[in-house]
Order: C-alpha cells, then structure tokens, then sequence
C-alpha cells in the first residue's frame, strides 16, 4: 500500500493506493518492453473513496481500515483476473483510491477537545452544546469532503494524467452520520457506506437527550437549530430525493445501544434509489 499526504489548502489529507507495477523498476529488457503497458495501466480512470473517522478518533485510526479495503479489492481482481468473461460484458475497471482526513475539532485540528464531549453529571467533562456540536461537526465534515472533491484532483494529478471519474464516501459511527449527509448534498457522490452511522439526527439525539435529564428546548436545543435539522437532514422533509440512483450499503449492529438501528430503521426502510439504485 502506498501512502502520500498532501497540504491541500491547508487541510492535511491522506491518500492511500495500490503500488503500480513497475513504480521501482531499474529499466531492464523486459520492463522496457512493459513500458508502453505500465503507461497505459497508469491512464486507467480512478475512483476516490473518502473514509470518515468516529467521534473522539482520528484520521491515523482509519489506516488499517484503508489497507483493509485495498487489500480486499486486490485479492479479489487477482482471483477474478483468469476468469473468462465475454468482451461486451466487461465494465471498465478503476483503480480505488482511498481519503483520509481529520475531522474538524479532531486530531490536529482539535481547537477544544470538550467540545467533543456529550452530557454529564461530571462538570469537567460536560457539554451543554453537545446536540448542536455533534451536527455542526459532522456537517462540517460533508463540507470538506465536497471541497475536497472540488480541489483534491488538482493535487494529485497536476498534469491531468489521470481522471476522477467515481466518488464514493464511506465512514464509521460520526464519520458514517457524516456519510448521510455528504450522500445527501453532493450529487457527485454516487456510492455510499454508511457504518453505523445514522440519516436520522432528532431520532438519534433526542433519546440521548432525555437518557440524560436534558430537555428539548434552549439552551440546549435552541427552536431554530431544531429546525434546521428538520429542513437539512437526510431525513428532512423532501431529502429523499436526493438519493436517487446512489447505491448504498448500510451497514448497523443489531445490538447498538449508542447508534441503535431504531434510529435509522424508518428512513432506510422507506428509501427509494430507484433501478439503477
């Protein structure tokens, strides 16, 4: 697995692939004659899969889950390379690049690490802003990743040697919560794997509200954040259109008591992709 970071506009970003066949070669006969083959390897269009972190983690976690996703592909296109498979039914194949980044207010863009923090009855570790953080957070994060697909080829391709040409978006617990919401804005984002993650915010947060004594009201609910969730969220009033033709893998534990499926069951279970979905 190769990995490269880059500065882009002052977000470090994590970019992990394949190594290319012949990326360390010396030149010999035989590489030579490859050359013309490497070249045109290299010309192979790219799909980019941004892999969002949880809450309290960090972009440095997600590694092994990135070697995890490349070497899965991996062992499967090399099993799959003998089969025979008739030539008007092959789909064009893309070399899978994986993102990784820090959330905002996580790891080296931490500003205030309480504010990572939930409710509690311990005052050094209480947040009262935690229903209106944990969302700004996680949106924030959509954010980025629609910046990042705006800029991010640029970066790594300065001479355009190669094209984007998928974007896909996965993430676990606030990094899948984060995944809805990016699925949701960017149309670019086609393909989505949300881990644990939750369309449903007010269905997620409001039972934690009221497991910790903490009414539905301001401060701690402000009436216009409330509303703001209800017009913008995944599961927001006329969202689900958004979805359409996105094909989406949901992945959930049956037993989460921190992001129960109870939460997200209703939306996904009404959820029209469409046929191509």
């Amino acid at each position: 697995m190769k990995k490269q970071t880059l500065n882009v506009a002052g977000l470090s970003v994590n970019v992990f692939s394949l190594e290319e066949p012949g990326e360390d070669g010396d030149g010999d006969e035989e590489q030579q004659d490859g050359r013309q083959e490497t070249k045109e390897k290299k010309k192979k269009p790219v799909a980019v899969m941004f892999l969002l972190h949880g809450r309290m983690s960090k972009a440095e976690h997600m590694e092994y889950v990135a070697k995890a996703f490349l070497d899965e592909v991996h062992q499967r296109r090399k099993a799959a390379a003998g089969a025979a498979t008739p030539e008007g039914e092959r789909e064009e194949v893309m070399d899978l690049w994986i993102v990784t980044f820090d959330h905002r207010n996580h790891g080296s863009r931490i500003v205030d690490g309480q504010a990572n923090s939930a409710w509690s009855d311990n005052p050094s570790k209480r947040n009262d802003n935690h229903a209106i953080d944990m969302y700004a957070i996680q949106t924030g994060t959509a954010q980025d990743v629609s910046a990042l697909i705006d800029f991010l080829p640029w970066y790594l391709f300065p001479n355009e040697e190669r094209v984007v040409k998928e974007w896909i978006v996965s993430g676990i617990s606030l990094g899948g919560h984060s995944t809805w919401i990016a699925l949701k804005n960017d149309p670019r984002l086609k393909v989505g794997i949300p881990i644990i993650g939750c369309p449903d915010y007010l269905a997620l947060i409001v039972p934690r509200a009221e497991a910790s004594s903490i009414p539905i009201e301001p401060p701690y609910f402000p009436k216009t954040f409330v509303e703001y969730v209800k017009t913008h969220d995944p599961a927001g009033a006329g969202a689900a259109g958004a979805f359409w033709g996105k094909k989406i893998l949901v992945v959930a534990g049956r037993e989460d008591e921190v992001v129960p499926w109870a939460a997200s069951e209703r939306f996904v279970g009404e959820l029209d992709v469409g046929g191509r979905g």
